[in-house]
C-alpha cells in the first residue's frame, strides 16, 4: 500500500483562518476579516494559558546566583533569565564547581504569604525556598539569598518554566503549537469567529471546540508509572 512517507502536515495561519471561516459558513474574507481573525487567534492562544500545562512549552532556564541577591528577573539578567515566562513549575540549585560531577539540590516553592512572613529576606546562606511573583514580567525571589560560598558562575538557579505561546504573527507563519493541537486550534478559532459573524452556529462550534481541546489536553501529558500502596491499619487493644 502506497503512503506519503511524510509526517510534516501543518497549517499556515492563513489556512487556519480559512478553515475557521468555512466552519462558520463564510467563504469571502475582507482584509479587515483577516485582521479580526488573527486577533481572535491570539486571544485563543492567550486563553490556552489558563488551560493547564502544555508540555511542548516547558523549558529549562539557568541563571547564575549573585551573592546577597534575592530577586531574579529579566531586568536583572536579560542574558539568562527568560522573558516569556507564564509560570515556574519547579526549581533547584546546581553546584557546578566540579563540572564533571554537578550537584543539584531541589528547593521548595512557597506562596506570597509565606515569603512575606519571613523576617529577614536578605539573610545569606544556601537557598532552600523560592517565591514566584507572577506579574507581567515575573520575578523569582530566593530565600535564603546566596552566600559568598554559594554564588558566582559555578552556582546556578535552574528552573523549569511554562513559556507563553508565541503570537500568530504573519499569515504565512505556522502556529506555535504541536500537531496534536491543530484540530482544537481550528475549532477554537471557528468558535471565536462565530461570536462575531455566525451566532447561530456558536453553540455547536463551542461544543466541538471544548471536545477537541479536552482530547488534546488529555493526550498532552506525561506517561509515567503509578504505584498504589494500600494503607495498613493495626488496631490497638
Amino acid at each position: 500500500m502506497a503512503t506519503s512517507g511524510t509526517t510534516s502536515f501543518d497549517l499556515d495561519i492563513d489556512e487556519v483562518i480559512q478553515e475557521a471561516y468555512e466552519r462558520c459558513g463564510v467563504t469571502a474574507r475582507t482584509g479587515y476579516g483577516l485582521k479580526s481573525a488573527r486577533r481572535s487567534l491570539n486571544i485563543l492562544f492567550s486563553e490556552w494559558g489558563n488551560r493547564g500545562l502544555h508540555l511542548w512549552k516547558v523549558a529549562l532556564a539557568s541563571v547564575p546566583l549573585v551573592e546577597g541577591q534575592a530577586e531574579y528577573n529579566f531586568a536583572s539578567d536579560n542574558t539568562n533569565f527568560p522573558n516569556d515566562i507564564n509560570e515556574v513549575l519547579e526549581a533547584y540549585i546546581r553546584n557546578n564547581s566540579t563540572t564533571t560531577a554537578p550537584v543539584d539540590t531541589p528547593i521548595s516553592k512557597i506562596d506570597r504569604s509565606t515569603y512575606s512572613a519571613i523576617a529577614n529576606k536578605l539573610s545569606k546562606g544556601t537557598p532552600s525556598q523560592y517565591y514566584v511573583d507572577r506579574t507581567t514580567t515575573p520575578s523569582i525571589f530566593l530565600y535564603q539569598t546566596p552566600s559568598s560560598t554559594f554564588s558566582g558562575s559555578s552556582y546556578l538557579l535552574k528552573f523549569y518554566y511554562l513559556k507563553r505561546i508565541q503570537d500568530a504573527g504573519a499569515y504565512t507563519n505556522q502556529g506555535d503549537i504541536v500537531y496534536r493541537f491543530i484540530p482544537c486550534m481550528c475549532a477554537g478559532l471557528a468558535y471565536y469567529l462565530s461570536l462575531k459573524i455566525a451566532p447561530d452556529r456558536t453553540q455547536n462550534l463551542k461544543l466541538l471546540y471544548e471536545d477537541e481541546l479536552q482530547r488534546a489536553l488529555v493526550e498532552d501529558s506525561s506517561s509515567t508509572s503509578t504505584y498504589l500502596t494500600p494503607k495498613i491499619y493495626f488496631p490497638t487493644q
